[in-house]
């Protein structure tokens, strides 16, 4: 093979491997995504308790995952997100052995609800199965504000998101017609 076509052979496959299965993350564990990877190093881990009984100035960055609910345009090009909070699987459901055939999967049950505040991404708004509707999913990292929403859940004014259309990520009901 020629030094050129080798070359770029290598260099299209690095560019396929990045971003661990591609925008929905079609592997069998979770990878970040571009820019992601800076905010999941700087995130905690915390529970809807410990986020609701933290004081709004003691607040970390935190990384959720949740279920849209509704979306409403907030102004000012923002959007306000109601959620259902959901627990992200560590190892994801795959239909086959193959890892393309694997979904970042969250748990079927609610473990609260939520309210994210943030300016959407254009491909975010458009027409189509692929905007931010209710049944997307999403994993935003953000920070806690003093309010609540109508539910008594929190307000996350988010610095970063992730979205997964409807029917690009699973949860764990479908562990009958998937396997780990």
């Amino acid at each position: 093979m020629r030094p050129i076509a080798l070359s770029l052979l290598v260099l299209s496959s690095l560019v396929a491997g990045c971003g661990g299965g591609g925008a929905y993350g079609y592997a069998r564990t979770y990878s970040a995504l571009g820019d992601e990877g800076r905010y999941l190093e700087r995130s905690v881990e915390l529970s809807f308790e410990e986020v609701r009984r933290t004081r709004p100035e003691e607040q970390p960055l935190i990384s959720w995952f949740g279920v849209v609910r509704a979306v409403e345009d907030a102004g000012g090009g923002r959007v306000r997100v109601a959620l259902s909070l959901r627990a992200h699987q560590e190892r994801h459901l795959c239909r086959g052995p193959e890892e393309d055939t694997c979904r970042v999967t969250v748990s079927e049950r609610e473990l609260g609800t939520f309210t994210a505040l943030f300016a959407a991404r254009p491909e975010d708004l458009r027409e189509g199965t692929g905007r931010l509707q209710t049944g997307s999913m999403l994993r935003i990292y953000g920070t806690a504000t003093a309010e609540a929403d109508a539910s008594g859940g929190p307000v996350i004014e988010v610095e970063w998101y992730r979205h997964w259309p409807p029917g690009t990520y699973v949860t764990t009901a479908s562990r009958g017609s998937m396997r780990r």
